[in-house]
């Protein structure tokens, strides 16, 4: 499965700081999968841009206008 392929796998995020110093993104999905993952303050800021960017990239799709459909012009 591509990152833009639609899934009906439902899941749960939560998203804090460890006792450890680390921010811990977790992730349980149906079937009883659970996923910790730990990143350093660093690494989450990182994710944190990539997330704004992934978002606006997101905003500027879904207000693009739709292509016309049917048979494609003559060059």
């Amino acid at each position: 499965m591509g990152i833009d392929k639609q899934s009906d796998i439902a899941a749960n995020i939560q998203i804090g700081p460890t006792d450890h110093g680390m921010v811990r993104i977790y992730v349980e999905a149906e079937g009883g999968i659970e996923l910790p993952l730990d990143f350093d303050p660093d690494e989450a800021e990182e994710i944190a841009e990539e997330l704004r960017a992934a978002a606006e990239a997101a905003r500027t799709i879904g207000t693009a206008p739709a292509a016309p459909k049917g048979k494609p012009g003559r060059r």
